[in-house]
């Protein structure tokens, strides 16, 4: 996914394997998404380490589908 098209922040995870499993998620039921490290990460080995917080992005016209599919999974 293009960070640099209309994309729409879905949610905040804890880290990168929690966000291959959102993704993982969303991909099966056909929505594209990406993630990204957020601005959270505030510590000197942040550009050493894949730890820390990830954004889940998809489109903006996605966004509310990705939401109840997430609250689906969750409840």
């Amino acid at each position: 996914m293009d960070p640099n098209q209309d994309v729409a922040v879905l949610m905040v995870v804890s880290g990168e394997p929690e966000a291959d499993v959102v993704c993982g998620l969303l991909r099966s039921s056909g929505i594209e998404c990406g993630y990204r490290d957020t601005s959270a990460i505030d510590s000197p080995l942040e550009d050493f380490m894949a730890a820390g917080q990830r954004e889940i992005l998809v489109h903006a016209a996605d966004l509310e589908a990705a939401r109840a599919l997430v609250e689906d999974a969750v409840s």
